[in-house]
């Protein structure tokens, strides 16, 4: 069993590599101000399940020093993220894709399913991962009456979040992330807050749109390859630029 005890506080260590730096950032994560009424956070990290697996996910996949472009999705859902502790990763994907065997129930989540009909269009999770890093403006997530919420889907909740989100994208850019260009899931709110964001603060020098997994999923699931090749593309060029 791995736990998060095992890992140094964020910057505590020269020699820490990136899966380190991610796992000290999970130790720690939480939120300390008041969420507005009926609104309650997802913390897999608090779960002994979830924290052996992101340890054993990460250590195979980013036990390096490579810089790693990032991805940025909304925040984590109930079923996939919110479960494992790994973005965009069901219980599911994590033991058919990833090689890493878990006893939650094996449902999927149409996020995740996408991602990884792209990562294994892309080459499989070895070299998906060895270049990218995916996260999410909040990472953390949300649920209201049962459902999954997202961080801009009530005002207060986003004013609330705005401290917490810069200073877990300033911890995490610590890991060894690429700046040249963030590729954000999702080309409506979550790109517009990212942008204002990213003005305001001066860190990428492109933010890069794509359309969310859950919206291809559920309005384009015809034309799954075609968004796989969008991703790809815009992958390989900001490859190519850097």
């Amino acid at each position: 069993m791995i736990f998060f005890s095992d890992y140094p506080d964020i910057a505590s260590n020269n020699f820490m590599d990136f899966s380190d730096h991610i796992l000290s950032f999970y130790k720690q994560l939480d939120i300390h101000s008041g969420l507005p009424a009926g609104v309650e956070v997802l913390i897999p990290y608090q779960q002994d399940q979830a924290v052996s697996l992101c340890g054993q996910f990460y250590k195979k996949y980013y036990s390096d020093k490579n810089k790693r472009f990032l991805i940025l999705g909304i925040n984590p859902g109930r079923h996939g993220g919110g479960i494992t502790g790994i973005p965009f990763t069901d219980p599911l994907k994590l033991e058919k894709y990833c090689g890493i065997p878990n006893t939650f129930a094996k449902k999927s989540e149409l996020s995740a399913d996408f991602i990884y009909s792209m990562i294994d269009a892309y080459g499989g999770p070895e070299k998906f991962y060895n270049q990218f890093y995916i996260s999410a403006v909040s990472p953390l997530g949300f649920t209201k009456d049962g459902k999954n919420l997202n961080y801009y889907d009530v005002k207060e909740l986003q004013e609330v979040l705005k401290n917490f989100i810069i200073d877990s994208l300033r911890k995490q850019l610590e890991f060894g992330i690429e700046t040249t260009v963030c590729f954000c899931l999702g080309e409506g709110k979550n790109f517009k807050y990212l942008n204002r964001l990213n003005d305001e603060l001066k860190i990428f020098n492109a933010i890069v749109s794509l359309p969310h997994p859950r919206f291809i999923m559920q309005y384009r699931r015809k034309q799954i390859q075609h968004f796989v090749d969008v991703y790809l593309e815009k992958f390989e060029s900001a490859i190519n630029s850097k």
